[in-house]
Formats: C-alpha cells, sequence, structure tokens
C-alpha cells in the first residue's frame, strides 16, 4: 500500500465540477433547510460543489484520439459520464423527527465553522487530497461487467477464474484532510473464460459508505487524513454526536474495506484492519456485489487485520485484531477451513501498536511489535495519533500456531526494524531459527506523517534465533541493486515453508510502481520486468500454473498497468519463469493504482457461498 507524492500533484486529476448532486432552490428558505450538500446537511445557498467519484469519468484528461468517420471527417472520442445516482436527500430528511432536524443544522452549522478553520492552515502532503488523489490515485465510477475484452497476445489455458484486486476510491470529494488510505473499498474483478476476458469494478458497500450516499457527503471521520490534533477531536464529537442524534449509525462498522482480498471458506473477503471483513460475490456473469458485512455467522466481533494467511497445507486461516482505545490492544486467532474460530488469544502489549501485517511458518505465528504506535493522547497538544516512538525497541513475537494463551510465547528484539509488510517467514531447524522476508520502511511513519526524508523500503532476511533470543537483519539485495520494493508475495502454495523467490513492486519513482521484481531470496539475484515509459502498475499476483509443478517459479504474474500518456489501462499476464509478456488484456476504464488482489479459480468461483 502506498501514498501518492508531491510530485503527484502535478498531474492533478482533479474532481469533475459537476452540477449539484441534490437540487436546491435559494428562495425555498427553511424547506430546503435538511436538503444534503457536500459539506453540510443545511445548504442554505445553492452551489454546485457536490464532487464524487459517480460523477468522475472512467478517464481523466483522456487525450484526444481522432479517428475517421466514414465521411472522411474527422471525430473525437468523448468518454460518457455515468448515470448519477438517486436523490436520497428527501427520504433521509424525511424520516428525521423536529429534534434531529434541529441537531442537524446546529452541527452542521459547527462543522462549516470548523471547516472554514481548517481552510486558513495549509494542509500536510500526508492528508493533502490535491497530492493523495491525484492522477491515476484519482477515483473512478463503478464499472458493470464489460464481455469479450480485446486481448493482445493469448491468455495461457490454465487461467480459469477470476482475478480480483482492491483499492482506496473515495465516493465522495474530501471536504478537509484525506490520505491515500482513507478512500472507500473497491474491488476490480478480470474474469477469465475459454481465453478471454471480462471486466468489472464495483464498490464494496460498507455500512460507512451506504449511509454516506444517502446523505450525499462524507461524515465518517476519516482515520488517516483527518484525525489530527484540535480539529480531529473536534470531529470526533461531531461524529458521536450525530450518532446519538440517529444521524449516523456506527453501531454496524465504520470501516471502509480497501485494502486486502482473501478467498476462505467458499467467500471472498474484501478487509481493512478497522472493521470486520465484508463477503464479495463473484456472480456467473464476472460482476460483483456485496454480500453482507461478514462475522463468521456471529464467531468474530472484534476488527480483522487486513492480512489474513491461509495455511496451504492445512486450509486454516490465521489472524490478528488490534484495538487502538482499550486492552487488549491485540488478540490472535484462527479459522478451520470450514470457517470454526478459535477462542481469542490475547497478547499483551504495553500501548497500542500498529499491526498491519504479520507471518505464519508451519508451526508458528509471527508477531511484530514495532516502533509506529497509536497515542490518542497526541491529538490533545495538537500532533497525529500515529506516532513513530523512537524510545521503544521493535520486536517479533514467536507463538505456536495451535496455542490457547500466550505463556509458550517468545519475544526477540529486531531494533531499528519496521516491516509493514511481511512476505514469508520459514523454520531452520538446523540453526533453531525463524526466518522472516519483509521489506523495512524508514522513516518508518513517512506514509503517516509528513517527513524531509526519502522513504526507503529495503528488502530483508530477519533471523529470529529462538535459542538465543537475539536477532539478525541483512539487506537481501547488494547495496548497487537497492531500490525500494514493496507491494507483492512468494507462491502461495509455499507460504509458511521456505521459497526461493519473492515477486515484488519496484516502487521507484515513489510512489509509482515502474516494474516489478524476481527476486531469489537466498543469492539476491534481482530480474525485472519494466513496463515502459510513463507506465505505472501495482502489486504483482503470482498465479501457480499447477500446483504439483516441481518449480516453485512456474506460474504467471498479474498485474494492471495504467499508461499515463494515453491514460488507459490493461491487464498484463507475464511468463513468472522468462518475464517473457503473454498478454495484455485491454480495459474498458481506467483502472486507479491499488492495493492488494487475489485469483479465484473457476472450481472456486463454482462453490460460492
Amino acid at each position: 500500500m502506498m501514498a501518492s507524492s508531491p510530485a503527484a500533484a502535478s498531474s492533478i486529476s482533479a474532481w469533475v465540477k459537476p452540477k449539484s448532486c441534490h437540487p436546491c432552490n435559494s428562495s425555498s428558505g427553511l424547506s430546503s433547510a435538511l436538503d444534503l450538500g457536500s459539506r453540510s446537511f443545511h445548504k442554505p445557498t445553492c452551489r454546485p460543489n457536490i464532487n464524487c467519484s459517480l460523477h468522475t469519468p472512467s478517464v481523466l484528461h483522456f487525450p484526444k484520439h481522432t479517428s475517421s468517420s466514414p465521411t472522411g471527417v474527422s471525430t473525437v472520442k468523448t468518454t460518457t459520464l455515468p448515470k448519477e445516482k438517486p436523490d436520497f436527500s428527501s427520504s433521509v430528511s424525511t424520516q428525521w423527527n423536529f429534534f434531529q432536524s434541529a441537531a442537524a443544522m446546529a452541527l452542521d452549522a459547527v462543522e462549516n465553522a470548523l471547516v472554514a478553520r481548517e481552510a486558513r492552515h495549509p494542509l500536510p502532503k500526508t492528508a493533502d487530497p490535491t497530492v493523495q488523489i491525484a492522477g491515476n490515485f484519482a477515483p473512478v465510477p463503478e464499472q458493470p461487467v464489460r464481455h469479450s475484452l480485446t486481448v493482445d497476445g493469448r491468455i495461457p489455458d490454465c487461467i480459469q477464474g477470476v482475478y480480483t484486486r482492491n483499492g482506496a476510491n473515495p465516493l465522495h470529494e474530501p471536504v478537509a484532510g484525506h490520505h491515500l488510505f482513507d478512500g472507500d473499498g473497491m474491488v476490480h474483478a478480470v474474469r477469465f473464460k475459454d481465453g478471454e476476458a471480462s471486466y468489472a469494478c464495483r464498490f464494496t458497500e460498507t455500512q460507512r459508505l451506504v449511509q454516506e450516499r444517502e446523505l450525499g457527503r462524507p461524515v465518517f471521520p476519516k482515520a488517516i487524513g483527518e484525525l489530527h490534533g484540535h480539529s480531529g477531536i473536534a470531529r470526533l464529537l461531531l461524529f458521536y454526536a450525530r450518532g446519538l442524534f440517529g444521524l449516523v449509525d456506527q453501531s454496524q462498522g465504520t470501516g471502509v474495506a480497501n485494502a486486502g482480498l482473501v478467498y476462505f471458506n467458499r467467500r471472498l473477503l474484501a478487509m481493512s484492519e478497522d472493521d470486520l471483513p465484508y463477503h464479495i460475490r463473484v456472480n456467473p456473469s464476472g460482476d460483483l456485489e456485496t454480500v453482507e458485512r461478514y462475522d463468521f455467522d456471529g464467531q468474530l466481533r472484534s476488527t480483522m487485520i487486513a492480512h489474513p494467511k491461509v495455511d496451504p497445507v492445512s486450509g486454516e486461516m490465521f489472524a490478528l485484531s488490534y484495538d487502538v482505545v482499550q486492552k487488549p490492544y491485540l488478540k490472535y486467532f484462527r479459522f478451520s477451513p470450514n470457517g470454526d474460530k478459535s477462542p481469542d488469544v490475547e497478547i499483551p502489549l504495553a500501548e497500542p501498536t500498529m499491526m498491519h501485517d504479520f507471518a505464519i511458518t508451519e508451526r508458528f505465528v509471527v508477531v511484530p511489535d514495532q516502533q509506529v504506535v497509536f497515542k490518542l493522547q497526541e491529538m490533545i497538544t495538537g500532533g497525529s495519533p500515529v506516532v513513530y516512538d523512537k524510545n521503544k525497541t521493535s520486536r517479533f513475537g514467536v507463538l505456536d500456531k495451535n496455542a490457547t494463551d500466550v505463556s509458550g510465547m517468545r519475544w526477540i528484539d529486531a531494533p531499528d526494524c519496521f516491516c509493514f509488510h511481511l512476505w514469508n517467514a520459514w523454520e531452520e531447524p538446523q540453526t533453531d531459527e525463524v526466518v522472516v522476508i519483509g521489506s523495512c520502511m524508514t522513516p518508518a511513519d513517512s506514509i503517516f506523517n509528513e517527513c524531509d526524508d526519502g522513504l526507503k523500503s529495503v528488502l530483508s532476511e530477519i533471523r529470529l534465533n529462538l535459542n538465543t533470543g537475539k536477532s539478525t537483519r541483512r539487506p537481501i539485495l547488494p547495496e548497487s541493486e537497492q531500490v525500494n520494493l514493496e507491494a507483492g508475495m512468494v507462491n502461495r502454495n509455499s507460504l509458511g515453508r521456505k521459497t526461493q523467490f519473492a515477486y515484488l513492486a519496484l516502487a521507484e519513482p515513489w510512489p509509482k510502481v515502474s516494474g516489478f521484481a524476481k527476486v531469489d531470496l537466498s543469492t539476491g539475484k534481482v530480474r525485472k520486468f519494466i513496463y515502459g515509459e510513463q507506465r505505472y502498475g501495482g502489486e504483482p499476483l503470482f498465479l501457480p500454473r499447477d500446483p504439483n509443478s516441481d518449480r516453485e517459479d512456474d506460474g504467471y504474474i498479474l498485474v494492471f498497468v495504467h499508461d499515463e500518456k494515453t491514460w488507459k489501462s490493461e491487464l498484463q499476464i507475464v511468463n513468472a519463469m522468462n518475464l517473457q509478456l503473454e498478454a495484455s488484456v485491454k480495459l474498458p476504464s481506467r483502472v486507479p493504482y491499488g492495493f492488494h488482489g487475489t485469483f479465484i479459480s473457476s472450481k472456486e468461483l463454482e462453490k460460492q457461498a
């Protein structure tokens, strides 16, 4: 997962400025007091300032392509804007009683004053929407399924199923601070069947998105972009006040489900670590629909991080849940292959800690307790609640996968180590070590807080000696070939076992991805696949050709690539053994740079819940 940079702002893709989503009449007085505007519930004047991805054309700054018509006259291809959603404001407001209407107006006036105050101060780059969602980080509208897409080359016969990738796609234009990670979840799907491909993208219908779509504006606080300092506290108080008066309902979750995807127990789950997962179904046509906010039939009562791990041998899924407010700050649990959840194992931590990812081996779970922590009290003094704690020593906890308590957990210090993602881990019994492969970031909090130092993400091997309680860490790539490597995977059929290769995004120039690297984890040898001039992509997904193959790299890399010259996107299929392009699927609309994905085979699709 990556955030945009100042350089991206130069290609501002800005939001289309359409007419107001909700018609108003400036002479209607109190009759329009509950009409919902882009910044407020009460809209005394009609300003065409509501901007949402529903109105964003599927390509932005699309260059004018000309083609000859039958009459020989040059014509310009245009992009049709999607139809607007129905006006929900009247249906929402008519459900409010007098006290709710009065409360909405009063709270709205407070928020308007807050927004006006914030507008007098420049936003940090990590919360500036003109930086964070510029260029191809900008949102797109939903795309119903489109079949029989143009394919250059030949789709390998073994690729039968659907590739899905998650990403942040804000429904509404931000009214204040916004970080890339704050956007609403949207899943992009390419379905493969008998050598042909289809494409669709849909919002994950989170409780948050459904309510904000009905209200016509963003009202839920944005965890990274808005919750800073005193204004962040004010936004939290406004939100809870609206909940108290029944104007919004936070009881069914506030998450965006924009980060991870996993297929488990016949369900595709979309996840972000601030909520329960959401069950997404792939229809026979290749289209997507949100089924429900999924609690595993009442078993899951807490949030779940966006990177659960499915053991390729046992079929079990392992996960963590962290809390930034109250103890226990961290819990570990697992699910049997048929979805039965184990009891929570509470892992005691001194303070709430950013816990985006973890790793598994054949016998253990490996839990990072690193230096990026949550200190909500920092907001009182005007700071960010996400803090790099220089006085804390990073460490890894090693716990038996079947543990019922933490009595056997071993903590091993790994100073100055912050891995946002861990790609794999395995055991080496001959040395009594657990080997962890991850990308170590410096500065550790640069994704969340503005800093002057350039971000580095160094692919590293971390060895945890269970006998001595000591750790070692080394960069896998030689210094002469050091590049930022972020977002990727190993062959998932070997997850938790020793692997030779990792396939990782070349995050150069940060935060864009100019290609991917196939890295030999034992020798440090790197082979690169570059997308081309002004062409950038995202996370490479490794899809095994045959699970019974003797070669670990016998498979294909699937990755979305966007051409910033033509403003067109495609899905590339690359042979993982020789890094030769096998096929390119031309997509009917732009695919923004996003986060993580997975592949669901045609046999798995037939068995969906």
